[in-house]
């Protein structure tokens, strides 16, 4: 297991915005002390960026010539948003080498699914996960795209929609923010779950995306994770407990395909939720 990361995404905040560099800061110093072998990324190309966003967005989110309360026009954001994307692209490529591959978390900010061919919204500028895939998918042959983030992602499901190469996979709060996600159409599979739910549901829950996985019989494997549909979270109302995750980790590490994971939410603290993740996933 390896995680990409550079301190260069700690660099830029918002008062009082719960996208903040503190939750990044502590995962990676409880990864560090775990012993995980850590890896800097490098920013993505603009082509890369040109495969799934139109050259308008690209040309906003360089000039920061945009106003969005909740994805704020920061100095050097384009940057930080690029090396972000960059991240995702190196968790997709050591996930790629080798017989097996390895598996790869990037745990880089800002966070990406709610990024749309034309549009940043939801703290998010490029769509990190998207750009990996695109990327690479002549090589990943069939993919599937499993989000645990709580809230839909709407920008990956956007950038996707109708390929036959992708599969997306969407368990998330509904009602929550966006507002979309509440049925499932086409290679875009939606599992909108209650305010309240808690671990035993939503992991049955996911027994069920795994049967919709498993027809679709993917390659490989890239992963949203997003910590926000934990109990200790303020901006949504799932109950998950920590130990839950560990058993998302499990689920998707039964497929048995080659696999990479990019942080998305998880704003108070998801430190010990990352790493339930990350031995789920690896088997520890």
């Amino acid at each position: 297991m390896k995680i990409v990361f550079s301190s260069r995404c700690l660099e830029y905040r918002t008062p009082g915005h719960p996208e903040s560099p503190e939750r990044v800061q502590a995962t990676a110093e409880l990864l560090k002390k775990q012993g995980y072998e850590f890896i800097e990324p490098e920013p993505c190309t603009e082509k890369d960026i040109l495969r799934v966003h139109s050259e308008g967005l690209l040309k906003v989110v360089k000039s920061g010539g945009f106003f969005d309360m909740d994805t704020p026009s920061l100095s050097g954001m384009f940057e930080y948003a690029r090396l972000a994307a960059g991240g995702a692209i190196k968790a997709a490529d050591i996930s790629l080498s080798g017989e097996n591959g390895d598996k790869a978390f990037s745990l880089m900010r800002p966070p990406g699914h709610h990024a749309s061919k034309d549009r940043l919204e939801g703290f998010c500028y490029f769509n990190n996960i998207a750009v990996a895939v695109a990327r690479f998918l002549g090589k990943m042959e069939r993919v599937v795209i499993i989000d645990f983030d709580v809230h839909f992602g709407n920008g990956t499901a956007d950038i996707f929609k109708g390929s036959k190469k992708v599969l997306y996979v969407s368990l998330h709060q509904s009602p929550l923010y966006p507002g979309t996600g509440l049925r499932s159409e086409g290679n875009c599979r939606n599992y909108p779950l209650k305010p309240g739910t808690g671990d035993k549901q939503y992991l049955q829950t996911f027994e069920n995306a795994l049967n919709d996985i498993q027809e679709f019989d993917p390659k490989h494997i890239a992963i949203s994770a997003g910590f926000d549909a934990s109990e200790h979270e303020r901006i949504a109302q799932l109950k998950l407990g920590d130990a839950a995750f560990f058993r998302i980790g499990e689920k998707i590490a039964s497929l048995g395909e080659p696999a990479f994971a990019v942080l998305e939410g998880g704003y108070v603290n998801p430190a010990n939720r990352v790493l339930e993740f990350l031995r789920g996933w690896s088997g520890q």
